[in-house]
């Protein structure tokens, strides 16, 4: 596997499918992948492809919800010159590239439903006809499908093929969100956090501060692994003092006291400015998190404005005296 692609991770829920996915790899036939964004869907088929006996031949990676309607089934199929405006010369599609090997099809769910009629005859019938063309092709495909949407749902309403759905089930691996997955974070936070901090260059790895830790394992990850990623090697990047455990996590890089708000030319304008309450992501130790909160944001505004500490009170509300409190009680130092 590539750097890129490895599994780290130790709880059960985890394992579990992982272990479903290196089972299902010695065989030839269709898999779904279910799961919320962020999990590690198309991992998953990677794995599905590399420990199996197709490992030598093709991968070939669609999202099906990348291209418009109209250019879908040529992507899949592929299409004769003239075909269509624009068609120029004959192009084959991903179906034929990926003979003998593997077809990843990702967001499988927005498929429309002339694309789902001719790619359950490829799965039926192991043959595809390009654009234009009257004589179908031959192809050996195994064909690994990912999605987030509810697809029993989406047939049982008539908006997704349940023949279709039949045949590409005959394996089906729900990944685990993160807020599953149990004493998981800790371990994906320390190799994200080591991996960033050598691409830094930096001479040694200081870890998380207690705190740091608690608000990163106490918050719901609605972005599962790729949110959690993007989390820790933003705070690995954005701490200063290599030789202290990193004490600061932003959850949302887009949270500022100057972030523009839409303007409204309602009445009620004066009423939409007060800020909204937003509801919290569940916790196990309420003082913590508030303490890493708190911490995070005097810390993001101290950074804004250049450690000018009587501009950062300012803008915090707060006296200088009780900013100075604020950061001996999270021990934010003047960096330098």
């Amino acid at each position: 596997m590539e750097r890129n692609t490895h599994f780290i991770g130790q709880s059960t829920a985890f394992l579990d499918a992982v272990e479903r996915a290196s089972r299902a790899a010695n065989t030839a036939r269709p898999v779904l992948v279910i799961g919320e964004r962020g999990t590690g869907k198309e991992l998953i088929a990677q794995r599905l492809h590399h420990l199996g006996p197709r490992w030598g031949e093709p991968l070939m990676v669609l999202n099906c919800a990348a291209l418009p309607e109209t250019l879908i089934e040529a992507e899949l199929f592929g299409h004769e010159a003239g075909a269509f405006t624009g068609a120029t010369r004959a192009r084959p599609g991903r179906f034929e590239e990926a003979d003998r090997g593997t077809l990843f099809l990702d967001e499988l769910g927005t498929l429309s439903m002339a694309a789902q009629e001719r790619l359950l005859r490829a799965v039926e019938y192991g043959e595809v006809t390009r654009i234009g063309s009257s004589r179908p092709v031959q192809v050996d495909v195994r064909i690994v499908g990912a999605t987030n949407a509810d697809l029993p749902r989406a047939a049982a309403e008539g908006r997704f093929r349940a023949d279709l759905l039949d045949r590409l089930s005959f394996e089906v691996i729900t990944l685990p969100p993160l807020r599953a997955r149990e004493g998981d974070v800790p371990e994906l936070a320390e190799y994200y956090g080591r991996r960033m901090a050598t691409e830094l260059a930096w001479e040694r790895w200081p870890g998380f501060t207690s705190a740091a830790m608690e608000a990163l394992e106490a918050y719901a990850w609605p972005g599962n692994v790729r949110e959690l990623r993007n989390v820790v090697e933003r705070a690995v990047y954005r701490w200063d003092d290599q030789d202290r455990p990193i004490g600061a996590i932003v959850f949302d890089p887009f949270e500022s006291l100057w972030a523009p708000r839409e303007a409204d030319s309602t009445p009620s304008a004066a009423v939409s400015e007060m800020p909204q309450p937003c509801v919290p992501p569940p916790v196990t130790h309420l003082r913590t998190a508030v303490e890493a909160h708190e911490r995070g944001l005097i810390s993001s505004a101290l950074e804004h404005h250049r450690w000018n500490q009587r501009r950062t009170a300012s803008a915090l509300g707060l006296t200088y005296d009780q900013l100075r409190h604020c950061m001996r009680k999270h021990k934010l130092t003047v960096p330098g």
